[in-house]
């Protein structure tokens, strides 16, 4: 009896640009996913910063993001991800090299089946987002010199360890079976420390910017909000590194507790402000996105909901009553609250991935469950002690990342220090956007009664700028 020979359709046989161990199904996918990751900060962040400054601080706001985003994307392809991903050196280090070769880029990657490249450009926007999330909590001083070097020094000698140590398979606390699906500790908790941290450096805003800093423009804020949002479908759909029921979880469970996260604050500032704060239900759609981040693919739908609850909830009471009362807070100006809505969301996130993370989820997204149970299903199937180990990993992850980005942040800033102020001057600050940058936001529509001020004439003169015949 002949047998018909099977054959492929000829869309997907192997040849030199497509070889036999690339899915392109997957490839099309974690492109996609980068692409909308990188769109959460260009024009994403970029808008949500920009329109929720006050008008003179418009334009730096959102051209921190856009150069950060720009150095970071280099900078990663030059050394940053070798770094975070390459050979082992040491513990929580990569050996240097670089991520530029032709010959290296078309290699299969160390996870999921497409090259190099694609890689590369997914961690890539994962790193660029984190540097612009630190800049939020500078935004309104920050010497734009200073940023300038800050983004490549911090890259190199924050994230990328952070990054080897819980996402690279030889990094110390990827080997002890943290929990981190998609950058709860690795982008969130880090931006929020360092973010915090960089703050106390670079020391507060003009006291009248403190006092009153009103968006300049709310519905420009909530587009960028809303492309954060939904960005976000990359950013944990697409670190399964594969198209599966995983990806499909993580995006489902993502928007779950971003929606359930989002109401419950605005839900709380309605019983005790008294009104339904716009700019309140943002904070906790962020703080929804970031305390699902380290748990998306590993946690029920029902857990996604508590979660949702959770982060709408504990960040509220962080940043509307604690931080209020404590003076150590007041003196730190964190211009968009990272440290509420990203570094302690981020840490509740991580805490509770250690107690809903489902086995059988681990096993779909590790390829194996070893110790990677929560502690709620370690109680229900009597490996108690892993549940518990699971929840002492996920703590030690939380001070791991908290003590690397205060000394390193720390001693970045002083560094850069020794070469330029970190912060804008006096005169600059009084003015904004058009002393630091000479453009402006609205210039068309600009507020000439402001500009008439004999007070305004003086600053810019000081800082430099040609002073207007009136």
């Amino acid at each position: 009896m002949n047998k018909t020979a099977f054959s492929m359709p000829p869309n997907l046989n192997p040849d030199q640009a497509s070889p036999d161990w690339m899915n392109k199904g997957d490839n099309a996918w974690q492109l996609t996913a980068a692409t909308l990751v990188g769109l959460q900060s260009i024009p994403g962040l970029l808008i949500l910063y920009g329109g929720s400054v006050k008008k003179k601080w418009a334009v730096n706001s959102a051209f921190m993001v856009l150069y950060a985003f720009a150095c970071v994307i280099l900078c990663w392809a030059a050394w940053g991800y070798r770094f975070s991903f390459g050979d082992k050196m040491i513990p929580f280090w990569g050996k240097p090299n670089f991520a530029l070769d032709g010959h290296y880029l078309m290699k299969q990657t160390f996870l999921g089946k497409f090259p190099n490249a694609t890689m590369v450009y997914f961690q890539g926007v994962f790193a660029a987002i984190t540097l612009v999330l630190i800049a939020g909590a500078l935004l309104g001083r920050m010497n734009f010199y200073a940023w300038m070097l800050f983004v490549p020094l911090w890259l190199t000698f924050s994230y990328t360890i952070t990054a080897f140590s819980i996402w690279c398979p030889d990094g110390f606390l990827a080997k002890m079976g943290i929990i981190d699906y998609s950058g709860g500790y690795v982008i969130h908790l880090s931006s929020g420390v360092a973010g915090f941290t960089a703050a106390y450096w670079v020391g507060p805003r003009l006291t009248q910017d403190r006092q009153r800093f009103p968006p300049n423009n709310i519905l420009l804020m909530l587009f960028g909000a809303g492309l954060l949002w939904i960005g976000w479908t990359g950013f944990n759909g697409g670190d399964p590194y594969v198209v599966s029921v995983d990806a499909s979880l993580a995006v489902i469970n993502t928007h779950i507790c971003t929606a359930a996260s989002l109401l419950t604050w605005l839900l709380l500032d309605i019983v005790f402000f008294r009104k339904p704060s716009v700019i309140g239900a943002v904070q906790g759609m962020i703080t929804g996105l970031v305390c699902i981040t380290p748990a998306a693919g590993v946690v029920q739908g029902w857990a996604a909901v508590i979660m949702g609850i959770c982060s709408g909830s504990i960040p509220w009471f962080t940043m509307m009553v604690i931080h209020k009362r404590s003076e150590m807070f007041q003196k730190v100006d964190d211009t968009m609250a990272v440290l509420h809505t990203h570094a302690i969301a981020g840490s509740l996130g991580g805490i509770l991935s250690g107690i809903f993370a489902v086995p059988k989820l681990n096993r779909l997204f590790y390829g194996t469950s070893g110790h990677y149970i929560g502690l709620f299903y370690g109680l229900a199937d009597k490996r108690t002690h892993d549940g518990f180990r699971q929840i002492g990993v996920q703590l030690v992850g939380v001070v791991f990342v908290v003590v690397l980005n205060i000394v390193s942040t720390s001693i970045i800033c002083v560094v850069v220090q020794i070469f330029m102020p970190l912060r804008m001057s006096e005169e600059e600050m009084e003015i904004g956007d058009e002393a630091a940058h000479g453009e402006e936001a609205y210039a068309i529509w600009g507020d000439e009664e402001e500009k008439l001020d004999p007070k305004y004439e003086l600053a810019k003169s000081k800082a430099g700028g040609q002073v207007e015949m009136v």
